[in-house]
């Protein structure tokens, strides 16, 4: 395992661990819930200590799933705060690996590629997951569980199947271990990569486990799945052929900016169209603050309780631009098409996506050249007085509408509580 070693490290319930520790409390010991109550008992939990998993509870559980007779500490969600942990923590690892051998996944995970310090620190790839896993623990009081693979796949699948099972808490793959214990895991749904839709598709052939890929014909699975295939193909035989190094120097072809928002009720027809108008100001001003443009937008409406499969597509526009009135016509002009009337939404995405510099930008004959310049300079000074004084010093009056949510986010990190 040492010409080629990978460790995928993740902070054990994260953000409930972090406010256990924030009070002084273990987190294998109190029970405790992040969420924010103040939305209800439909609200989601973004994550409940190891002691209330231990007791049945799911993580990511709506409140009113918890058990009545289940006593917990419910602590609202500090994005900035769990985002301060994340960056000590990277700090740690920075002090024995080099940042162009880590890759951070998540606020909570990240690959290592170890192989390049074996030899320095005299430690095999175990090892050296266990010096890191302590380092955290003691400067930070997060445990940690880690995988570690021969490649990245392997690493991130002995984390999230095996690790979970064993009393280290580290997981440990190489091809022969994969075949034995993960080729015939169900559901394949706790295989990375391996959502419920792929694992549908793959129902209708009879394959409910990595080793029933293997059994099919290539050609009936490009068919099926495109050029996915292919990472499904070497996935089922514990093939991994990126790196860090090969994500790292990756430049993608085209860029994109999104916004998406789950609501906190169902929202009719008008009501979430005010929604859409909102997420594509916020992209506009992305645009314009990072002096770009784009020719292509797409929409996602999901409804609740998924009553009815979700609506949207994209369409590519007539014009590169970053103008908020021309960008909301075309979104508008979308969402009329698609929508449905009479079903409740709860969930909204928007994107602009082609975006280029705004050296693109499309001459508009029909628009006098006076009035493109006065919206950016309009734009231009929103962006410069939010920057100063707080997303909220300047607002549209859409913004004050009783289902508005825009002045609530612009409050929140990542959706979430900003303290």
């Amino acid at each position: 395992m040492e010409r080629n070693a990978y460790i995928c490290i993740d902070l054990k319930s994260f953000f409930a661990s972090v406010e256990c520790v924030d009070r002084g409390l273990d987190p294998f010991k109190s029970n405790l819930a992040v969420c924010d109550i103040s939305r209800g008992k439909g609200a989601i939990t973004l994550a409940i200590s190891p002691a209330m998993k231990a007791l049945g509870v799911k993580n990511r559980c709506r409140v009113f799933e918890i058990p009545e007779h289940i006593k917990y500490i419910a602590a609202k969600p500090r994005m900035k705060r769990y985002m301060e942990v994340s960056a000590q923590i990277y700090g740690i690892y920075l002090r024995y690996i080099s940042p162009e051998d880590i890759h951070v996944y998540s606020i909570d995970e990240c690959f290592i590629d170890v192989a390049p310090y074996l030899h320095t620190y005299g430690k095999t790839p175990k090892e050296m997951a266990e010096m890191l896993m302590e380092a955290v623990l003691s400067e930070t009081g997060i445990c940690a569980t880690a995988g570690v693979g021969t490649n990245m796949f392997l690493a991130k699948v002995a984390l999230d199947v095996t690790a979970k099972h064993s009393p280290d808490n580290i997981g440990i793959l190489d091809i022969d271990e994969f075949r034995r214990s993960i080729w015939h895991h169900r559901p394949i749904t706790d295989i990375w990569q391996v959502g419920k839709g792929i694992a549908k598709r793959l129902e209708k052939y009879g394959v409910y486990d990595l080793h029933g890929i293997t059994l099919l014909d290539e050609k009936l699975l490009y068919r099926e799945f495109g050029i996915n295939a292919r990472y499904l193909i070497d996935h089922s035989h514990g093939i991994e052929t990126c790196t860090i190094k090969d994500i790292q120097s990756y430049v993608p072809k085209s860029e994109s900016l999104s916004h998406g928002q789950i609501l906190f009720e169902d929202y009719n027809f008008d009501d979430a169209l005010l929604i859409v108008k909102e997420m594509v100001d916020v992209l506009s001003l992305e645009l314009v603050q990072k002096k770009l443009v784009g020719n292509s937008i797409s929409l996602s409406v999901h409804y609740s309780k998924e009553i009815a499969p979700p609506t949207g597509g994209v369409r590519k526009i007539d014009e590169y631009t970053n103008s908020y009135k021309k960008l909301a016509a075309y979104f508008e002009k979308l969402y009329m098409q698609t929508t449905l009337r009479n079903m409740p939404i709860r969930k909204l995405n928007v994107c602009i996506s082609d975006v280029q510099d705004d050296s693109y930008t499309t001459v508009n004959l029909f628009i006098p050249e006076q009035d493109i310049k006065k919206e950016r300079k309009l734009q231009e000074t929103v962006i410069a007085l939010k920057d100063k004084y707080g997303k909220n010093s300047v607002l549209k009056g859409i913004n004050f509408k009783e289902k508005s949510t825009a002045r609530a986010r612009n409050k929140t990190v990542g959706g979430h509580n900003g303290e």
